[in-house]
Parts: structure tokens; C-alpha cells; sequence
């Protein structure tokens, strides 16, 4: 049986982070594919030139029309961009039947905002209780949890915190950790559900071609989930594949580049 995995996501058009990237990621996992598009970004690998968020009803009807046709055996979302679309999704999630990986997008790799301040609340509020697996990265763990997460340790009780506000499993990424505070690795952080830490760390790659990185991965577990894989090998996997993809990105455009998708 075909394995099915859904993508909320806004639209990058250089194909490197968003929607795009998680449709190419899903494809390599050898999952069928399917993209609900919530905003929509006129940027490329030097920066982020406008953004225009989707009516949130508009949003929905795509929602609805996958899911009464061809349901997903998990799902993921990147940026969402407002309050109306994050109540909207928020909503739709309390009912899914499949586990949902939560990325807050909050701001875009050059900087952009993608979600303001009273949004970024409310999807705290909102979504994270229907959120099987949440995966911030340092900065977006810092918004949402109040305090500095700038070594393992502060890692992990970011971990605990955002547990304890309603997901269910948090994979803090620490990509961004200095070298010496992670041991010369890249360092990700993963809190299960039943109280147990895991570690995941990879060489660190010294590359500006990072875009989209934060979609990929979790974009992989996310397919990996629409397998039936257990949560921890659906990260290690996952994370095995975008340290693969960073090392071996294809050095595209004049800024931070994407990742190399067929790794």
C-alpha cells in the first residue's frame, strides 16, 4: 500500500525551503506526496521580497479536499503566516486521525518574518496540543519558551517546557549551537513523550547552503511517520539524510542555497 504524507506549508519559488522542499523530501522517501499551500513568498537564496497569506478559508477547502479523498498516514506544517490560518489549521488538527509534526515557522532563513508575535501565541495555544512531534530550532524554541536555549542543557529544558505547554514529543534542533557548546557536532535534542531523552548529532558542515534545511528534516521524519516508523528512528533517519544533503549541496544562486534533495 502506498504511503501518504501531507505538507501545510507556504511556497517558496526556488524550490529549496517550504512546500516544495517537502514535496522533493516525501519523494525521496519513497512516499506519495500531498501540499496544502497557506502563503505564498516571492524570494529567492539572497532574501524574501514579499509574502501574501491565504485567505483561511481557502486554505481549508484544500484541506478538506485531501483529506476526504486521499488521507495521509502523517502530515506536517511549516509556515502558516497568520492568526486567521493558524486558528483555521489549529481547528482542523484537533480532529486528525494521524500524527501531525509541528514546525513553527516563525522567521524565514534571511530574516523575514512569517509570523508575527500575537500569532506566534496563538499557535502555542492552539496547535501544539495536537502536535505529535514539535521541532524548533534554537531561536524558535527561545520565542516560545522565554528564555535563552544556548547549550544542551538549556536544550533540554526547553524540551521539558514545551512539552509540558501540549506536545506530545519535542525535537529541539540545535544546528545554530556553537561548536564548542555541542562538542564540534550539530547537536538535536529529542524529549519522547515517556520522559526519555535522546541525542542525535552529526559532523558539523561548514557551508552558507543551508535553506530550507529546517523544512527538509522535518519533512523526512514526517514521511518517515507516513511508514509506520517508530518516532526515534524517524529522526535519526532524518536526520542521517539533511546532514547528507547539506554536505552535499549543489551550491545554487548568490546566497544561502538549497539543499541537495536527491541525497
Amino acid at each position: 500500500m502506498t504511503s501518504v504524507a501531507l505538507t501545510i506549508a507556504g511556497s517558496d519559488p526556488t524550490g529549496g525551503a517550504g512546500l516544495q522542499a517537502d514535496l522533493k523530501t516525501f519523494h525521496q522517501f519513497g512516499v506519495y506526496g500531498e501540499a496544502v499551500a497557506t502563503l505564498i513568498t516571492a524570494q529567492n537564496t539572497r532574501g524574501v521580497t514579499r509574502v501574501d497569506v491565504l485567505a483561511p478559508d481557502l486554505v481549508l477547502a484544500q484541506l478538506e479536499a485531501v483529506l476526504e479523498d486521499i488521507p495521509p498516514g502523517a502530515a506536517k506544517t511549516g509556515a502558516l503566516g497568520s492568526r486567521a490560518v493558524v486558528e483555521a489549521v489549529a481547528d482542523a488538527a484537533a480532529r486528525f486521525q494521524f500524527p501531525l509534526v509541528v514546525d513553527p515557522v516563525m522567521i524565514s532563513k534571511h530574516g523575514a518574518r512569517l509570523l508575527d508575535a500575537e500569532s506566534s501565541q496563538l499557535l502555542m495555544q492552539r496547535l501544539l496540543p495536537s502536535a505529535y512531534l514539535l521541532t524548533p530550532n534554537l531561536d524558535e524554541a527561545e520565542a516560545m519558551v522565554g528564555f535563552r536555549v544556548d547549550t544542551p542543557d538549556a536544550m533540554r529544558s526547553a524540551a521539558r517546557r514545551l512539552m509540558e505547554m501540549g506536545a506530545a514529543n519535542v525535537l529541539v534542533k540545535g544546528g545554530h549551537l556553537s561548536g564548542s557548546e555541542a562538542g564540534g557536532e550539530a547537536l538535536d535534542i529529542l524529549l519522547l513523550q515517556n520522559g526519555e531523552f535522546r541525542e542525535f548529532s552529526a559532523a558539523r558542515v561548514d557551508t552558507p547552503h543551508t535553506h530550507g534545511s529546517g523544512c527538509t528534516y522535518s519533512a523526512a521524519i514526517t514521511a518517515c511517520l507516513a511508514k509506520g516508523m517508530a518516532l526515534a528512528d524517524a529522526v535519526r533517519l532524518a536526520k542521517e539524510f539533511v546532514t547528507r544533503a547539506i554536505r552535499t549541496a549543489p551550491g545554487l544562486g548568490g546566497g544561502q542555497g538549497p539543499l541537495n534533495h536527491w541525497a
